[in-house]
């Protein structure tokens, strides 16, 4: 019996993401521990066909109804599903030999018992294969997104700066880790990496935040092991920053799975006061638990709760509560490509009004003249700019100013009202907005 191939074990993940609706990200890393074994460059090539193939979805799927006679909508979803990882590889792995690529989707064919329909496979490849070079893409073929979607980015950001974002989705963004200073120094942790092959680059705050090169399995990285750092983008990294949190103080996210905020904010009170952080659900609850443990932080629980319920044993309580709530997540389109085609106008619309609801019930937490850190890891007005409007007029708060808290990085014009939104193509991070506001003395 022939041995499984990166290629198969791809199809298999694909059919689970596109044709079953599962999230990329968490079926990626379920295959990738199950198949820990393979070589590392079969590894790095099974994540680039499943995360690309889900990526260039729309531009596959378009470029397959130009080349075939049955519309791609039509096809039986494995040959739906070879086709496109074939027009994946044809299109934007000039490592891969266009013939490998038909070669093996004819394979795959033959393997899943399609044989009387290897030749279409074949015919259709190789055709778009000899007129590759003859394709433009405008429009959602060329940015691989709805039209909706491309429609809002530019009315909200400009066109110039929304097709720089857009493009900047394309480009692959380095793990990144936070440097947990109570526990280590920079240079240290990057003198521990490395020791394992990985370079890592300083991206900020003087070396607290860096991005490696050379990552093949991050459960194997001892700076990760042993909570000398934690996985946390740049941009999650900001909105801790910017909370002003203070030795002593008590912090609450409410919203705080898989933990990388609240761990920042432990690591921040250096081993004063303490954080509580919640999730809906015990799974999440779990994941938070797991990350706490590595990192070896005493001052913060984790809680299941749903931050939509009020907790009166937490009225007033909190000098900081950190709300990043359940969002679209346009900004993190680059890590989790399935955004391009799960998310819809109704589901930021709903999205917006559970937001507003959660912020109505969380500002209880906060003390006078303490915090509330308001984020989202999406782009839109509805689910930023316009939810911080409406809760300033109808809650006890006003905006701070956070200039000079973010170091000399960042330095936007509407950090003196609170907010900061973060754009793929403008920062080195994913797309972030951070709102930071005061409860006023009673």
């Amino acid at each position: 019996m022939a041995s499984i191939t990166p290629r198969d074990i791809a199809f298999d993940a694909l059919i689970e993401i596109l044709e079953k609706g599962k999230m990329s990200h968490l079926v990626l890393a379920a295959v990738l521990r199950k198949y820990a074994y393979l070589p590392k460059q079969d590894r790095a090539f099974l994540s680039r066909l499943v995360l690309g193939t889900v990526e260039y979805v729309i531009r596959e799927d378009a470029v397959l109804d130009r080349f075939s006679k049955i519309r791609c909508a039509k096809m039986k979803p494995p040959v739906r599903t070879i086709l496109r990882m074939g027009v994946y590889q044809i299109l934007q792995l000039d490592r891969v030999p266009d013939s490998a690529a038909c070669n093996e989707a004819v394979r795959m064919a033959k393997a899943r018992g399609l044989s009387g329909l290897s030749g279409f496979v074949n015919g259709v490849l190789r055709n778009i294969s000899r007129n590759k070079d003859a394709l433009v893409f405008e429009g959602p073929e060329k940015y691989c997104l709805p039209p909706w979607m491309i429609g809002l980015f530019s009315r909200e950001l400009g066109n110039d700066r929304a097709s720089r974002m857009m493009e900047a989705f394309f480009r692959p963004e380095p793990m990144t880790v936070r440097v947990n200073l109570d526990r280590a120094l920079p240079d240290e942790v990057r003198d521990s990496l490395l020791a394992q092959g990985i370079r890592a680059v300083p991206i900020y705050g003087d070396g607290q935040v860096l991005a490696l090169c050379g990552v093949d399995s991050p459960d194997r990285i001892d700076v990760l092991r042993d909570g000398r750092a934690s996985v946390q983008d740049l941009s999650s990294s900001l909105a801790g920053d910017a909370a002003g949190i203070r030795p002593g103080d008590t912090v609450v996210d409410v919203c705080g799975a898989p933990g990388g905020k609240a761990i920042h904010a432990a690591d921040i009170l250096r081993g004063t006061g303490q954080v509580i952080v919640r999730d809906i659900s015990g799974q999440k609850v779990e994941l938070i638990r797991e990350n706490i443990a590595a990192s070896g932080f005493s001052n913060i629980r984790a809680e299941v709760w749903d931050a939509a319920a009020f907790d009166p044993s937490l009225e007033e309580k909190a000098d900081v509560v950190i709300a990043d709530l359940p969002c679209s997540g346009l900004g993190v389109i680059g890590r989790k490509p399935d955004i391009r085609i799960r998310s819809t106008p109704e589901k930021i619309r709903d999205l917006s009004a559970l937001q507003r609801e959660i912020l109505g019930t969380v500002w209880r937490y906060v003390k006078p003249g303490g915090t509330l850190v308001y984020s989202t890891c999406t782009l839109t007005g509805a689910e930023n700019e316009d939810n911080v409007r409406a809760f300033l007029a109808a809650c006890p708060f006003s905006p701070v100013d956070i200039r000079g808290r973010l170091g000399t990085e960042f330095q936007e014009p509407s950090m003196a009202e609170g907010m900061l939104k973060l754009l793929p193509g403008e920062h080195p991070c994913d797309g972030f907005f951070i709102c930071v506001m005061r409860r006023n003395d009673e």
